[in-house]
């Protein structure tokens, strides 16, 4: 072993100490890994071995001490953890963790053990999860920020609670995450999915990486594979390779049971995730992770308003106005893409507390009516947004509206009476007068 090499593993042994002191991991873990250097210097000096040693010529009576230096390594984090950190030293072996008896279920589906392929799938899936551990605990803390949300939004759709091991597995709850193909956002869209499913996706707007609509176009297009395939786990895998390939499969082998179907090899572990996701945050404990009420990250708090910009808008004058910073908006808004909100009309979200006197520190005048008045006050604020009246938190789903995309060729009065709704409402809720020009993909807020 060369000194580099020798380094490199000191420094991998130094880190796992940090670990045993972040995790508390047990003596045995860190003696199993630190023993065949130690084994190695200590053979090494009963050789008498004089030359190029792992850190150049190093003498005889140096190995003592070099072995003395790595137990102090070991042994100080460890006394630290004894004294400055209140996690309990357990931690499960492996195959403990690996021992399912069931009954197991996902989405009420009773999950097979009894099939060889379906217990070894399900057992790859715990070794990878629990490999990574840091992503683990970021993942469950997480899930108390965007959880609740969701969750609400599958009991008022009748929807089973275990679709939100999805989004988990997708993106680990992260609203920039992307992929090889082109998928971002929580829920994983790619561009033409996300297009079909009402979500805005172009250079300015990309609503895949917010986590209200792409969760409403989430639900939406899992609702739509399991009205064709009548099986959730199926609908779950079809979500992950397309509903043509799946349908291609069930037509050729003749049967429609997930864990029967030969599919991409992706797919056939993707359930598998997310039963392995489910099992650790619905039991952490057991997997030798004790959170904390106060370890998971709290929902966030804002106030939601209705925009419509007649020109583009830098950030910064909308955080400006909102009485925060550029990040804490884009934070907020993982949508808006660059440094500018383009015109249209936009849902914002504003720091809790921020809506209230945010068009005057913004100079515009909000629009409450159609009538000639309201149209006289747009006009004049033509050269710059209108705002309209803030809305609900999103977050409640109490709001009776729905979003439409505006498509090419469409103007206020036939979105009015395609909706069967009256043009004074949909003017009203987005701010706009009979004269407004609204544009291909902006969002408007209507009545149900």
């Amino acid at each position: 072993m060369g000194r580099s090499a020798f380094l490199c593993r000191l420094r991998q042994i130094r880190t796992l100490g940090r670990e045993k002191t972040r995790y508390a991991l047990p003596g045995p873990v860190f003696v199993g890994y630190a023993r065949p250097m130690l084994e190695k210097m200590f053979f090494s000096q009963r050789q008498g071995l004089q030359g190029d040693g792992p850190i150049g010529r190093v003498s005889i009576s140096a190995w003592p001490v070099l072995a003395l230096t790595l137990l102090l390594l070991w042994v100080a984090p460890a006394h630290a953890a004894t004294q400055d950190s209140d996690e309990p030293a357990e931690f499960p072996s492996l195959l403990s963790c690996l021992r399912v008896s069931g009954p197991l279920s996902f989405c009420g589906e009773v999950v097979p053990l009894e099939i060889p392929w379906v217990r070894e799938g399900l057992e790859k899936a715990l070794l990878v999860l629990l490999w990574n551990r840091d992503q683990v605990i970021l993942n469950v803390k997480r899930s108390g920020r965007y959880f609740p949300y969701i969750e609400e939004q599958l009991r008022e759709r009748g929807m089973p609670d275990d679709l939100k091991y999805i989004s988990v597995i997708e993106s680990a709850l992260r609203p920039h995450a992307g992929s090889h193909k082109g998928a971002v956002g929580y829920w994983q869209f790619i561009r033409p999915t996300a297009l079909k499913y009402g979500l805005r996706v172009d250079g300015d707007i990309d609503e895949r990486r917010n986590i209200f609509t792409s969760t409403a176009a989430a639900l939406d297009y899992l609702t739509v594979l399991h009205e064709e395939f009548d099986s959730w786990t199926v609908a779950c895998a079809a979500y992950n390779m397309g509903e043509n390939g799946m349908r291609k499969r069930i037509r050729t082998q003749g049967l429609d049971d997930y864990y029967r179907l030969y599919l991409p090899r992706e797919t056939m572990f993707y359930i598998f995730r997310a039963i392995a996701t489910k099992m650790v945050f619905t039991n952490p404990a057991r997997f030798g992770f004790h959170f904390q009420k106060g370890d998971y990250y709290i929902p966030t708090e804002f106030d939601r308003v209705t925009v419509t910009l007649e020109k583009d808008m830098p950030v910064a004058d909308i955080a400006t106005a909102a009485g925060t910073f550029f990040r804490a908006i884009k934070e907020l808004n993982p949508q808006i893409l660059g440094n500018d909100l383009v015109r249209g009309t936009h849902v914002l979200l504003l720091p809790r507390g921020a809506a209230k006197g945010f068009e005057a520190r913004l100079g515009l005048k909000p629009v409450s009516s159609p009538t000639p008045a309201g149209r006289a006050a747009a006009d004049a604020a033509r050269s710059g947004p209108v705002l309209s009246a803030p809305m609900p938190s999103v977050a409640e789903g109490r709001s009776e509206l729905s979003v439409y995309v505006v498509r090419r060729g469409d103007n206020l009065d036939g979105i009015a009476r395609r909706l069967g709704v009256s043009l004074e409402s949909v003017l009203q809720l987005n701010g706009l007068c009979r004269e407004s020009v609204i544009q291909p993909g902006q969002r408007l807020l209507v009545e149900q």
